[in-house]
C-alpha cells in the first residue's frame, strides 16, 4: 500500500497560506511554497554538501545544501529545518536563522529559510534521499561552480551565493 502524498501549504507571494494540495499538484502548477535548508559547518570551517540521489524527483544527482527540504502543511521553518535534517543526515543540533528569500522561478517557486549549524557529525545519510554526503572548503565550492553550475541545484546557488556575499 502507497503511503499518501505529502501536503504543502500554497502560499501567495507575502508568503501567506491560500490553501493546501499534494506535493505533485504544487510541483507541476509551480506553486510557491515553502522550503527550509541548512548548512552544517565542521570545525574546520567546512560546509557538508549533499549529493541527491538518482531517485529524486527533482535535481537527482546535483549538490544541495546539507540538509533542506519543503515544509509539511501546517508546519513552520524551523521544525522543518530540524526534522529534515535529523531525516536527512541523522543530526539534531541548535539551529541559527540567517535569512528569508522569496519564492522565484529561480529557486524552484520555493519561499525558503536559511539556517546554519556546526558538527563534526558523525552523520547518518538517509539513502533514499542522498547518495552520500561531503565537506568541502568554500574555494572548492566557488571552483565547482564555475566550472559547472548545473552540479548544484538551484537553490543551493542561491543560498549559497548570498552566504558568501554577507557571511564571508
Amino acid at each position: 500500500m502507497r503511503e499518501p502524498e505529502e501536503l504543502f501549504d500554497v502560499v501567495d507571494d507575502q508568503d501567506r497560506v491560500r490553501e493546501q494540495l499534494p506535493r505533485s499538484v504544487v510541483h507541476a502548477r509551480k506553486l510557491l511554497h515553502r522550503a527550509a535548508n541548512v548548512f552544517v559547518f565542521n570545525s574546520a570551517g567546512e560546509l557538508l554538501l549533499q549529493f541527491r540521489s538518482a531517485t529524486k524527483d527533482e535535481y537527482p544527482h546535483c549538490y544541495t545544501s546539507s540538509a533542506s527540504g519543503h515544509l509539511s502543511a501546517g508546519e513552520d521553518y524551523a521544525e522543518s529545518a530540524q526534522r529534515e535534517m535529523n531525516e536527512e543526515i541523522g543530526i539534531n543540533t541548535p539551529l541559527e536563522w540567517l535569512g528569508k528569500f522569496p519564492g522565484t522561478p529561480q529557486n524552484a517557486y520555493e519561499h525558503t529559510v536559511l539556517f546554519r549549524t556546526y558538527s563534526d557529525g558523525p552523520f547518518i545519510f538517509d539513502p533514499g534521499e542522498i547518495e552520500r554526503g561531503e565537506f568541502f572548503e568554500f574555494t572548492s565550492i566557488d571552483k565547482m561552480l564555475r566550472e559547472n553550475e548545473e552540479q548544484f541545484t538551484p537553490p543551493f546557488r542561491q543560498l549559497y551565493r548570498w552566504y558568501r556575499e554577507n557571511y564571508d
